[in-house]
């Protein structure tokens, strides 16, 4: 095992700016073992409470993005860990998939396994020209948590979820554009810059609001909506000045400065 951490988190210097979280083990393809889940949901607390606004997620290398769980946990006697409710990706994953701010998925390379679940996590996902993904666990015997299936037919239809499950489809980078898990595909060189725009845009606006919006978007998308919750949101931002320092930049004709309340 390597004596580097599995995952690493760089805040931003300035509050309300982007924070990076990396998945930090190149050499085994950025997968993930089981005491590694609990780092990560403890390094997005720790984003969150600094008050990030935007959160971008990728891995180390050039290669893969990340292959999911370490082999050598889900096989025998190691899988027994990797039950629902219980799953300790899933856990991770509905942490990040519930991260406030909007996040991003820096594709640095290929994408498998649990580690297209990590990146259908994040609500934007930016790959770079010749990358794949694929789900394998059907070649192996294993059933995939219910879940991590449940959060792919939510974010790319039922009948892409059946290619990737029951067929172990090789998507390539065009066919991961046309299914709609790519919003952005771009040369490889330009990943991370797009990526980065994406979350410097979407942290640029008012924070209450964007946040407000994203958590009423994904209890939409899991016919969830906690309709008094949202009226309270929406109150919230009709309340705040932020809006009134929108308003003003605008009539100004100058950028707003938001600041969260």
């Amino acid at each position: 095992m390597s004596d580097n951490p599995a995952i690493l988190l760089e805040l931003p210097e300035d509050a309300g700016g982007v924070a990076v979280l990396t998945l930090n083990r190149p050499e085994r393809h950025n997968s993930l073992e089981l005491a590694d889940f609990e780092v990560g949901k403890a390094l997005l607390a720790q984003a969150e409470a600094a008050g990030v606004r935007g959160l971008i997620v990728t891995g180390a290398g050039e290669k893969t993005f990340c292959a999911g769980a370490s082999l050598g946990d889900v096989g025998a006697g190691g899988g027994a860990a990797f039950v629902p409710g219980a799953n300790p990706l899933t856990q991770f994953c509905d942490a990040l998939e519930a991260f406030p701010a909007p996040t991003v998925c820096s594709l640095n390379g290929g994408v498998y396994g649990g580690g297209v679940e990590i990146a259908l996590s994040c609500d934007f996902r930016v790959g770079g020209a010749g990358m794949k993904a694929f789900v394998p666990p059907a070649r192996l015997g294993i059933h995939y948590e219910p879940s991590g299936i449940d959060r792919a037919v939510r974010k790319l239809g039922a009948q892409v979820a059946r290619r990737m499950f029951l067929l172990v489809e090789t998507l390539d980078a065009e066919g991961l554009e046309r299914v709609g898990f790519l919003d952005r595909l771009v040369e490889k060189a330009e990943v991370a810059a797009v990526a980065r725009g994406l979350a410097e845009t979407a942290a640029g606006f008012a924070p209450m609001a964007v946040q407000g919006m994203k958590r009423t978007i994904d209890e939409l998308s899991r016919r969830e909506l906690d309709a008094e919750a949202a009226r309270a949101r929406i109150a919230a931002c009709w309340a705040s000045e932020d809006l009134q320092e929108g308003v003003a930049a605008m009539k100004e004709k100058r950028a707003p400065v938001f600041k969260g309340r």
